[in-house]
């Protein structure tokens, strides 16, 4: 189905008159927060992968020129904020989260001038600015890092990073069982100056992502600095990467939690010079990293954020802000992150994560507001990024198929019409929920996933390490599509990009859906100019009853304006919406004034 062919709807009075018993809850879940809350507390953050942005130079790999010049596209769009990947010097072992300097672009994506003219551009389109930063691990290519395999056991540089002995007789074994969220091993063993095989490193990422060790006192002082720095340049704030991460049990034990099971995996072949990791085995468990563990959610990382915290606060106003993305279990943990004191916001990975079926979505969004509200934080809401199948093709399957790493030509392949309509009708559940909420780049369009790239192009290091059992993240990280015709579809002047565009993107290129009425891209613009002028993210919430159990029905409510109703149908029926309901916008068209299946319709009710 090409994106325009569904329809936005905006007539007042369209579905209403319906004979329909419903009516609130008696309780609200969530009160209305202030009217001048922070900006922070209600806004709409779009997630921007430098490399599949736009390409300026030709190269293949977008770039921050690219970017700027793309902003007006966002200003359109109707956000608040723009979020960045990292853009950081890097080997790109792991798509720049492998950082070798933290002060400084890479030159695939530009110069800080660079950088300094998009900040600003930005600012005068009235975005803000989020950078990302990844203080748990350091590319194998920092300083730091060569410092402390020249230095040797005992060094004071190598007590910057995570390094220990082995067990075993002669040391041969690693220090403890620990597996890498990619697959294989934690831990990779280096060769000391002596030619010997020696102490042990650890990254709970790839073997190029070497653990810092966040016990000591120059790593810490270090990361301050580096927030300044950035800070000083005019950003709005950074998106904190594995922010549970950062500090593992003193004595790192053995784990004890429930591993799945994945097919053995090879040595990597892009390790640093005179490292090894642990042999390869027939099958390599690996970590569930979204449950605690001797690596994750230690409550030590709260002092860390408490102390940047007081660093941003110390800039003034308007608020710079910290988003963690922490895959913490259960939500009374998750929320700990964005207490007064610590972070801003959280992603809710349980929102974006839930299933396609009205009581889960009822559930998590109530045990969502609730836990935030117990912190006195926003909950924010978000459903695709980069390390994520897109929602548009996730959304393609059936109800309660487990998550996937990525889809391959030789996986079941979702339906793309009807993952796109419920995309479209999840999308504006999401943006009617009182808080923040995140996009990624092309969900505006309905980008689905790439589910048919060829194999020799596949870059996420997920994919290497497991030999291919799994297909990773690259599936959502596909150029973006600005014009239907061209040979890299506007992403860029040359014909090159870094990861092949499937075919069926130039259906939902910006140039096809850009005021085409009832296309994806439009009916975004119409979601977020109705949320900014409802003010939805400062709004209430409570549920509606009188509807069937697949129906999930609320209200945003406040002090200012009508309450706004929300139905979004899951069920096979059609169904009414109450009498005096006025259409506000729909994900698709009504059928005689009924929401239908896969369905979601804002509407003013008085």
């Amino acid at each position: 189905m090409t994106p325009s062919a569904t329809q936005t709807l905006n007539h007042p009075g369209l579905g209403a008159g319906h004979d329909v018993d419903v009516r609130e809850d008696a309780t609200p879940v969530h009160a209305e927060d202030r009217p001048d809350a922070a900006w922070w507390r209600q806004a709409v953050i779009y997630q921007i992968y430098p490399r599949s942005w736009a390409d300026h130079d030709g190269d293949g790999i977008g770039d921050l020129p690219g970017i700027t010049s793309r902003l007006p596209h966002l200003r359109a769009l109707g956000v608040d904020a723009i979020w960045l990947s990292p853009f950081y010097t890097s080997p790109q072992a792991d798509a720049g989260y492998d950082v070798a300097d933290y002060r400084d672009i890479d030159p695939i994506f530009g110069s800080l001038t660079d950088a300094d003219d998009m900040i600003a551009r930005a600012h005068e389109l009235g975005l803000k600015v989020i950078v990302d930063m990844v203080p748990n691990h350091s590319s194998d290519e920092h300083e730091w890092f060569t410092a402390a395999l020249a230095a040797g056991p005992g060094s004071a540089e190598r007590e910057r990073y995570m390094f220990r002995e082995g067990r075993g007789e002669h040391g041969e074994l690693p220090p403890n069982n620990w597996e890498s969220v990619f697959g294989g091993a934690a831990w990779t063993r280096v060769t000391e100056a002596d030619g010997k095989p020696g102490q042990w490193y650890l990254h709970i990422f790839d073997t190029k992502q070497p653990d810092f060790n966040w016990e000591h006192p120059e790593v810490r002082a270090e990361f301050e600095s580096i927030l300044r720095f950035w800070l000083d340049r005019g950003v709005d704030g950074f998106r904190v990467d594995v922010a549970h991460g950062l500090i593992k049990e003193q004595g790192l034990p053995d784990t004890e939690e429930e591993r799945t099971t994945m097919l053995g995996h090879s040595e990597h072949e892009h390790g640093p010079e005179g490292v090894s990791e642990a042999a390869p085995v027939e099958e390599a468990p690996r970590i569930d990293h979204t449950k605690r563990s001797p690596m994750w959610d230690q409550d030590g990382v709260h002092e860390i954020y408490r102390a940047w915290r007081r660093i941003l606060e110390s800039y003034g106003t308007p608020d710079r802000i910290l988003c963690a993305e922490a895959w913490v279990e259960p939500q009374e943990r998750a929320v700990a992150y964005v207490r007064s004191d610590e972070m801003h916001q959280a992603f809710n990975f349980d929102f974006l994560t839930a299933s396609w079926i009205a009581d889960d979505l009822r559930a998590v969004i109530t045990s969502s507001l609730h836990a935030a509200d117990s912190v006195g934080a926003p909950s924010t809401w978000v459903l695709s990024n980069h390390d994520v199948v897109r929602h548009a093709s996730r959304l393609g399957y059936a109800p309660g198929t487990p998550r996937m790493n990525g889809i391959s030509a030789t996986d079941p392949q979702p339906d793309r019409e009807l993952g796109l309509r419920r995309a479209r009708a999840a999308t504006a559940l999401m943006l009617a929920l009182p808080g923040g909420a995140y996009l990624y780049q092309g969900e505006e369009l309905g980008l689905p996933d790439s589910t048919d790239m060829p194999d020799e192009f596949r870059q996420d290091p997920t994919f290497a390490r497991t030999d291919g059992a799994e297909t990773g993240r690259d599936g959502c990280r596909v150029p973006i599509p600005w014009s239907s015709q061209g040979p890299s579809l506007g992403f860029g002047p040359g014909a090159s990009t870094w990861l092949p565009q499937p075919d069926v993107y130039a259906e939902y290129a910006v140039d096809r859906q850009e005021g085409v009425e009832g296309s994806t891209l439009e009916l975004y613009r119409s979601l977020l100019a109705a949320r900014r002028e409802l003010s939805l993210g400062t709004g209430s919430l409570t549920w509606v009853e009188g509807y069937a159990g697949d129906v999930v029905a609320l209200t945003n409510g406040s002090s200012q304006r009508d309450r706004l109703l929300v139905v979004t149908n899951l069920g096979e029926d059609a169904v009414a919406l109450p009498a005096g309901a006025e259409v506000v916008v729909a994900s698709g068209p009504l059928e005689d004034g009924l929401v239908p299946t896969d369905t979601t319709v804002w509407a003013r009710w008085s």
